[in-house]
């Protein structure tokens, strides 16, 4: 932590949601940012309960954003909020984005962006027109050895970029407990709440970014297949796509929900003239080379010859085990440098959130048409 914890809003994340707790806990790793206010569900009690529970003034737990931000523009500046966590179903983030943004709070949000293209440039524009920062919980770019590989790559490791493999697979989707109550389910097949895209929308942007990030050239067009194997589901649950990039290389993306046994298998595969990089989220602290000429490596978190910049995302020693929270805490760490004014570290952004919504926009145009491949725009 350099300099006074700043002060963080929530909107979403109340009492029995999963990803509120995440943000919560990535962002007190550091001790960069301390929780002071929220609009944390529309249900009073609800909300009432979730600000109780983590201690919050009452006075500083609100109904809705709009109060929430009225009432934080009231009080002296420097114990106002400095940024606004957005952790809702999608179909709430522009509205919530581009208010906090118009009232100049940085906002950090859950992805994807937005519901389509057009609100994710109208963030965008907000963004800009106030000056306020915007962040993206692509969590996954926060862990050390995907930095790591990003970092080899830039440097011409693997020299000339061929081919690019992602794959994110779950199972959790893979009977209809979304028509049984299960609320986590509900929101994130509903085409309401969820936008155009089901499987692809929710882990399929993951896998997208990841690959951009890591190889470090952009898919410029795909030719894709969207399926809903569950009946009576209105959104995709499994997602194939081919993938051409910039410059040549050639790639697969391949996200499912309904790959039952599966638990969350994020992995990356990317090969150039030279040798091959491969990386597995459930396996995050191993980063395995194989060579052309020479046999495999296999590079550790912790271990030595590592990058300058996957050395700035280490906690622990060698060994001992960095995981899911330590990488979200890498986001929201680098986001309060940012809004510090030190030395900028990547953290998801604007181009990061237009670029997967005019990827889930592409690939939603190709597999409902009968073209061979679809642009996907440049997003900026």
């Amino acid at each position: 932590m350099s300099g006074r914890a700043l002060k963080l809003g929530m909107a979403g994340g109340g009492e029995g949601a999963f990803i509120g707790a995440i943000h919560r806990k990535a962002a007190a790793l550091d001790g960069d940012w301390q929780l002071v206010a929220g609009a944390f569900s529309s249900d009073p009690d609800r909300n009432a309960r979730s600000g109780a529970s983590l201690g919050l003034d009452p006075q500083r737990v609100h109904g809705d954003l709009n109060a929430l931000i009225a009432a934080e523009r009231a009080l002296p500046e420097g114990e106002r909020i400095d940024a606004l966590a957005i952790v809702t179903p999608n179909h709430l983030h522009a509205p919530m984005a581009i208010a906090a943004l118009e009232a100049g709070i940085n906002v950090f949000c859950e992805k994807p962006m937005a519901m389509s293209s057009d609100e994710a440039r109208a963030i965008a524009a907000a963004a800009r027109k106030s000056g306020a920062k915007f962040a993206l919980a692509f969590t996954y770019s926060g862990y050390p050895l995907v930095e790591e590989a990003r970092a080899r790559v830039a440097r011409g490791d693997l020299g000339k970029i061929r081919l690019v493999q992602v794959e994110y697979l779950q199972g959790w989707l893979s009977l209809p407990i979304d028509g049984e109550g299960n609320k986590q389910a509900e929101w994130r097949t509903d085409p309401a709440k969820a936008g155009l895209g089901g499987c692809l929308g929710d882990i399929g942007t993951h896998a997208f970014h990841l690959a951009e990030r890591v190889a470090g050239v952009r898919v410029s067009e795909v030719s894709a297949d969207l399926t809903a194997h569950v009946a009576g589901r209105r959104l995709d649950d499994d997602v194939s796509a081919l993938l051409r990039f910039e410059g040549g290389a050639r790639g697969t993306l391949k996200a499912s929900q309904i790959a039952a046994g599966e638990e969350n298998g994020l992995k990356l595969r990317v090969s150039g003239e030279l040798g091959t990089l491969e990386w597995a989220q459930m396996e995050p602290n191993t980063l395995t080379l194989r060579w052309l000429d020479r046999p495999a490596e296999v590079v550790r978190a912790g271990g030595p010859g590592l990058a300058g910049s996957t050395q700035a995302l280490l906690r622990t020693p060698s060994g001992h085990p960095e995981g899911y929270i330590e990488a979200f805490a890498n986001l929201y760490q680098g986001f309060a440098a940012a809004i510090r004014g030190q030395d900028e570290r990547f953290v998801p952004g604007l181009t990061d959130g237009l670029r997967t919504m005019n990827f889930i926009e592409a690939v939603i145009a190709n597999a409902n048409s009968d073209r061979k491949w679809n642009s996907v725009e440049a997003g900026e």
